[in-house]
């Protein structure tokens, strides 16, 4: 499909290439410069316990973007194209294993030196341990509605995973965490690790600002930097039916995108992933991958608008 052109509506996601990025030689650490953000794509899929076309999702998922416009309407309104500077850094080839793994982190930590804020497309949520170690988080935050701390080496073990290499289980908080979508087992193992956990109902009880303001106190503790994990099948089945493990009654696209939001307006969030769309399998509308555009869009939005 076409999309129609008008000039006076500039499209998201015409970012260029990060060779081509026009970024200070000094990096994100000018006060005056405007924050930098690098996209990456990490096509993981190989590992995942569903089965899944998760690799297609990064392309994507940039295509969904040109859909929407870049501006925040405030008041008063912002132009996330003129507050930021965005440029995409292409996708990882081969992902998965522990070569794929390791091109990840060494691509992720590489783009830290440059920009204030990462994101990776994926994928799946195994995503979250190689990236989360590339930029060097000493504090996780999940959205997710399930605790990822299995057994094994896929797309529900990257939380598990991320303790073990040394990240600090009590710097952990766990968003979203719903009913009949996990193992009393697993709950049993994420209590006795000391990992906060906000269930789903608590969530939509307290709402996005109480519940980011608890999670980043305790993620960010220090003053550590924070990954933000965007687990997509933490919303529900008729928002997100490309996510094979979203189930009826999850968070409604709203609620998600005020929580990406409400996470990633804090200096400390310097990388973040969105994960679990499998592209192939979307509804004809493609509302799925389209969330998951937004939820880019807001990631940008909290850096520009926040800072």
């Amino acid at each position: 499909m076409t999309l129609p052109t008008d000039p006076l509506w500039p499209r998201a996601g015409a970012w260029p290439a990060i060779a081509d990025a026009e970024w200070d030689e000094t990096g994100p650490t000018g006060s005056a410069a405007r924050p930098t953000v690098a996209i990456l794509g990490v096509p993981a899929f190989r590992t995942s316990l569903s089965p899944t076309g998760a690799h297609a999702t990064p392309r994507a998922v940039r295509d969904a973007l040109r859909r929407f416009s870049p501006t925040v309407l405030g008041p008063p309104p912002v132009d996330l194209g003129e507050a930021l500077r965005v440029a995409d850094a292409g996708d990882i080839d081969e992902p998965d294993g522990p070569a794929g793994e390791a091109s990840v982190r060494a691509a992720v930590a590489a783009l830290r030196e440059r920009a204030d804020l990462v994101i990776a497309l994926g994928g799946d949520n195994s995503i979250t341990y190689a990236v989360g170690q590339g930029a060097g988080a000493a504090g996780l935050i999940t959205i997710d509605a399930h605790f990822d701390l299995r057994d094994g080496v896929s797309n529900g073990s990257p939380v598990r995973r991320l303790v073990e290499d040394g990240l600090d289980p009590r710097r952990i908080v766990q968003l979203g965490i719903a009913d009949f979508a996990n193992s009393a087992a697993y709950a049993r193992r994420a209590a006795d690790l000391g990992i906060t956990v906000v269930t789903l109902d608590e969530l939509r009880r307290r709402g996005a600002d109480d519940v980011a303001a608890q999670a980043l106190e305790i993620a960010g503790a220090d003053g550590g930097a924070v990954h933000l994990d965007v687990d997509v099948d933490v919303c529900d089945r008729s928002v997100a039916p490309g996510c094979p493990a979203s189930v009826p009654g999850g968070l409604a696209a709203w609620e998600l995108r005020a929580l990406v939001r409400a996470v990633a307006a804090d200096p400390r969030v310097h990388s973040a992933d969105i994960a679990e769309v499998d592209a192939t399998a979307d509804a004809p509308d493609g509302r799925t991958v389209r969330l998951a555009a937004l939820c880019v869009l807001e990631l940008l939005a909290a850096k520009a608008v926040t800072r």
